[in-house]
């Protein structure tokens, strides 16, 4: 079970917001701006925009994306996406969140499943528990996804937190034994018991038939 390789850091260039009027937003929106805020560090948040265009180039993975962020050409801001707002697949508004380079932070990120499971080879079906795993580490550090193989999975196996192989200076914060992945095989129905269920809806036909007689 491997890692993916470390995201280098990336530069996003945003711009303040003076205006908030509800026509404005709307202006703004309709020119592929996003609002967003930028906030932590012990200041106080700020309300800024971002291009919509540049914000899909660097923000690949979503909320795990480590960014340097420059407020109207100021000196970068090291940031990952906390929250983003969304509407029929549209962004409407994003959150950032200042971190410091020197601080571990926790995150999740999604989980990247390769392979065919063995089991599904013999008739079993690959159940996806979980998307996204919970790690700490630096921010450069960090990895923009992890990918797992799920190739050795048989019928009856199951894939844990514990299993995934973290990159050097990577830790794990979701508890070793939550459930990612396993392959179970497909119930199928039991011919004595809908032969029985068959049995009994007969009478109950009969009588209706004689009542409304």
């Amino acid at each position: 079970m491997t890692a993916s390789t470390n995201q280098r850091t990336q530069y996003l260039d945003v711009s303040k917001r003076t205006e908030f009027t509800r026509s404005s937003l709307h202006q703004l929106r309709k020119n592929g701006g996003i609002p967003a805020s930028v906030y932590g560090g012990g200041t106080e948040a700020q309300s800024i925009y971002v291009d919509e265009k540049q914000l899909a180039r660097v923000a690949r993975t979503g909320r795990t994306e480590f960014f340097e962020l420059r407020i109207d050409g100021a000196q970068g801001i090291p940031v990952l996406i906390k929250d983003v707002q969304q509407r029929g697949g549209k962004v409407l508004h994003v959150d950032f969140q200042k971190v410091s380079k020197n601080k571990p932070i926790r995150v999740k990120v999604p989980l990247i499943y390769n392979g065919t499971a063995e089991g599904t080879k013999v008739g079993g079906v690959l159940q996806i528990q979980a998307t996204e795993l919970e790690i700490e580490g630096l921010p450069d550090d960090l990895p923009s996804g992890l990918e797992v193989d799920v190739t050795p999975l048989g019928t009856g196996d199951k894939l844990v937190a514990a299993d995934v192989q973290l990159p050097e200076g990577i830790s794990l914060i979701a508890l070793e034994d939550e459930l990612l992945a396993s392959v179970v095989l497909p119930r199928v129905a039991e011919p004595e018991a809908e032969a029985e269920g068959d049995a009994r809806a007969e009478p109950d036909a009969a009588d209706g038939a004689g009542e409304k007689e």
